[in-house]
């Protein structure tokens, strides 16, 4: 039986979050909703209108899919901004799952992380399952645990980047501190490779979204990233060898043949 993901009141097959926002048509949305085989897509309540017709559409889209709604708050600035925007979600969307943004630079779309743990501990409160969206700082996660948050969602590099991973020792160390609490890299990864990198280190799952939205053909790239997380999560359990900085022969020398020139 294949390993399980568990995230708060959900088991998962998928460790493949995967967003919804600029696809190129809502028909490549859904087949890359199919490709990826993801269990899990985002989706902000900014650009979904629930009432619309194209909110309308894009909910027949999801239930069509089989797939859980995670709503975030993108593109709030302040606690109280991201408070109200999940509090609009949860009636929305009748979800107690939010992920968490609250953004605090407008070149990185680096978090604030002093309003994410406050916004984290008053969604907490209100019984939220709220999915942070963090830098890889450990006094950061380690707040965020303390206000409630039972998922931690660190960047690898800032949000559509596509640079992959740019502080390894970082989420290394986050890796390693919190080996219990499921971590989810969230933004910066461009390639399949960079998912299968982080899945090495054994965090427990990847959310994607520009780097299949924006690709040359989304469905393919959906497919590539599920195939790298998996690759990635079965080589981590497969516990990879160590590096070394010398060269040993994989090839026995004991009982080769005798080197005559040597007599």
């Amino acid at each position: 039986m294949a390993e399980k993901l568990a995230l708060y009141d959900a088991t998962l097959d998928s460790r493949l979050l995967l967003g919804t926002a600029r696809y190129p048509s809502p028909a490549i949305l859904a087949q890359a909703i199919r490709a990826a085989q993801t269990q899990v897509v985002t989706v902000s309540l900014r650009r979904e209108a629930g009432g619309s017709r194209a909110g309308e559409s894009f909910w027949e889209l999801v239930r069509e899919s089989g797939a859980r709604v995670l709503p975030n708050t993108a593109g709030c600035r302040t606690a109280k901004e991201a408070v109200t925007t999940a509090q609009m979600a949860r009636e929305v969307f009748a979800t107690d799952w939010i992920k968490l943004e609250v953004i605090g630079d407008e070149d990185t779309l680096q978090p604030d992380v002093f309003g994410l743990v406050e916004a984290a501990r008053t969604l907490s409160a209100e019984g939220f399952r709220v999915f942070p969206y963090m830098t890889e700082d450990l006094v950061v996660a380690e707040k965020l645990l303390e206000a409630g948050c039972r998922v931690l969602m660190p960047w690898a590099a800032p949000i559509g980047s596509g640079r992959g991973v740019n502080n390894l020792y970082g989420l290394r160390a986050l890796r390693a501190r919190f080996h219990d609490v499921p971590l989810i890299v969230d933004a910066g990864l461009g390639a399949p490779s960079h998912a299968a990198a982080v899945m090495e280190l054994g965090y427990d799952a990847v959310l994607l979204n520009t780097a299949v939205s924006r690709a040359g053909d989304p469905v393919a790239m959906a497919r590539a990233f599920a195939l790298a997380v998996e690759a990635g999560r079965a080589a981590f359990l497969a516990k990879p060898m160590t590096p070394r900085d010398l060269a040993q022969p994989s090839t026995p020398v004991l009982g080769r043949a005798f080197d005559e020139g040597a007599a």
